[in-house]
């Protein structure tokens, strides 16, 4: 499988945006790149670039980037509100698929060693790509920003990994490093004073604030033995904040780089920025997401404010996303475009879902076309898809039933199972057709050459494989969603059992007509033994499938009575 790195430098440039554009043409000039985002700041007057790729490639678009910035942006002429010291300040690599972070901090190092070397910029590695921990701390080798760095370069300590030991007074410095996945974020508030965010920046950062006799402000710094100032740690760890003002939105905000959301999710942040600024009489007004952001936080975001209000979590992702944005204000100061913001959403290639992108009416005509696919795989998982559903429906409508609030959590346990049951048969309808498609292009290989023959046989037979394993799956997963309607029959609201009924004879028809293109499909493939024991699993889903239908539809006339 192809590794696939990210790469998100920022440039200090986020108006104008004819010098933007020649930057991020640099990056969509490579091969084997795609440029994701591209968010300028007017305020900070730097612009977050977003784009992803094979190792190789990247590193050459971040090298076109670096090149094309330095000769745009001129630094002493530069002013922003975000702490930089460089045209292009910081140029983080991620690791995202395939690729370990060992890895990755070895093409930030060869990214790093050719900029230095070719372009003369003086460069420092950090995070993961730098083996002296003491200078691995973006904030720390910024500390001075570009006016400090004239004289902060010439220590000792201070000499670049790269480049030479001069600043350059128009391009500046240029940070390169590996790191995981980072989440910048900004909180609004409802003041113009930057002392006051910063306040609440403190309040939250893990970091926290330097420790002072008497008054919190202007009492004397306590030190440590060593004598240093001691510090009272934030309330959030991985977290890193400060406040300012943005003049372009009137409001001052607590701006957040989020470094690990395993720790500290944007949630949590923005729930945390929310209690403290509250104690100091200030109110949290909405906020905005920097650049891309993970569809799981924004999922855990959507289930977590669902879950404070009691309700069901075993709703679609796209509402989910939904009650993510308007609970944190992400819409605030711009509109927020899942389809532009999550990472997923972008890498998201077309032909993976274009199937279930069409309306009702486009897939039975499609279905219904003279094209051999869809065909009766893509309907049994389509099928399948649609019993759990009505399924997850009855949790649902069960947990927001009146005088059911007590139950609210176990049916909403219900229906998030059924959800995550019926996307993965959503993806089994587009995966069926492209498994067909895969033994048609198998087929149409040459065969003029005996190496030719044998590689053409070779891949008929994965395809054919791929193609077994892929109705396989419907089987089990439409198998797996009848303790879901059983459940449903047995517990759910009473008037929604016919519902559940349905949703049985869905996944019954489900599973007998995957399992019918699993065995048609094995028909063609040469590893017997592979065939006779997934033919065999196949048989007993089958068996256990008719006796679970059995059961559910006796529930569901019991309870009808009629």
């Amino acid at each position: 499988m192809e590794q696939l790195i990210e790469c998100v430098p920022n440039f200090s440039e986020g108006v104008d945006m004819h010098i933007i554009n020649q930057i991020t043409d640099e990056v969509e000039s490579v091969e084997g790149v795609k440029l994701l985002n591209v968010d300028p700041g007017k305020a900070t007057n730097r612009t977050v670039v977003t784009f992803v790729g094979n190792p190789n490639a990247v590193i050459e678009a971040a090298f076109r980037a670096i090149r094309k910035a330095g000769e745009l942006i001129d630094m002493a002429k530069h002013k922003g509100e975000h702490p930089r010291m460089g045209a292009t300040d910081v140029c983080p690599l991620i690791p995202i698929s395939n690729i370990t972070m060992e890895e990755t901090a070895k093409y930030a190092q060869l990214l790093a060693k050719r900029v230095g070397e070719n372009l003369a910029i003086p460069i420092y590695l950090y995070e993961e790509a730098q083996s002296d921990k003491k200078r691995s701390n973006l904030s720390v080798i910024r500390n001075g920003e570009y006016e400090g760095f004239f004289k902060k370069i010439k220590l000792p300590e201070w000499k670049p990994d790269f480049g030479p030991q001069e600043f350059d007074a128009k391009r500046g410095a240029t940070v390169i490093g590996a790191r995981d996945f980072l989440v910048a974020y900004n909180v609004n508030l409802n003041t113009t004073s930057t002392r006051r965010a910063n306040s609440i920046a403190f309040d939250v950062r893990e970091a926290g604030r330097v420790m002072r006799e008497g008054n919190p402000i202007t009492g004397k710094i306590v030190n440590a033995a060593d004598g240093k100032p001691k510090f009272i740690p934030g309330s959030l760890k991985s977290v890193k904040a400060i406040g300012w003002y943005i003049e372009e939105y009137g409001v001052a905000q607590i701006s957040m780089n989020l470094t690990n959301i395993n720790v500290t999710p944007v949630h949590i942040a923005f729930d945390e920025v929310c209690n403290k600024a509250i104690e100091r009489g200030i109110r949290v007004t909405g906020s905005e997401l920097v650049g891309l952001v993970p569809l799981k936080a924004m999922l855990d975001a959507g289930k977590y404010f669902l879950q404070k209000q009691k309700r069901s979590i075993g709703v679609s992702e796209k509402e989910l996303i939904k009650i993510a944005v308007k609970s944190m204000g992400l819409d605030e100061l711009a509109p927020f475009k899942p389809e532009e913001r999550i990472i997923e959403y972008l890498l998201k290639k077309p032909e993976d879902s274009k199937l279930v992108a069409m309306d009702l009416v486009a897939f039975a005509d499609e279905t219904a076309s003279e094209s051999p696919a869809p065909g009766g795989g893509s309907i049994s998982a389509y099928v399948g898809s649609l019993g759990i559903s009505l399924a997850t429906m009855v949790a649902n409508l069960s947990s927001h039933k009146k005088g059911w609030d007590d139950r609210w959590e176990e049916f909403s346990n219900w229906a998030e199972k059924g959800q995550v049951i019926k996307d993965q048969l959503m993806k089994l309808v587009d995966a069926d057709t492209a498994a067909f498609n895969k033994i048609m292009t198998a087929f149409g290989l040459p065969k003029s050459t005996e190496e030719e023959k044998k590689l053409r046989t070779q891949t008929i037979q994965d395809a054919t494989k791929f193609a077994i394993e892929i109705p396989f799956k419907v089987m089990e997963l439409s198998f797996e969603s009848m303790e879901v309607i059983k459940a449903m029959a047995q517990e759910g609201n009473p008037n929604s059992v016919t519902d559940a009924g349905v949703g049985a004879l869905c996944a019954r028809s489900a599973v007998m007509g995957a399992f019918m293109n699993v065995r048609i499909n094995a028909a063609g493939y040469d590893d017997k033994k592979f065939v006779n024991d997934i033919v065999a699993k196949g048989k007993l889903i089958e068996q256990k499938t008719t006796v679970r239908e059995a059961e559910i539809l006796r529930i569901v006339n019991e309870k009808i009575g009629l």
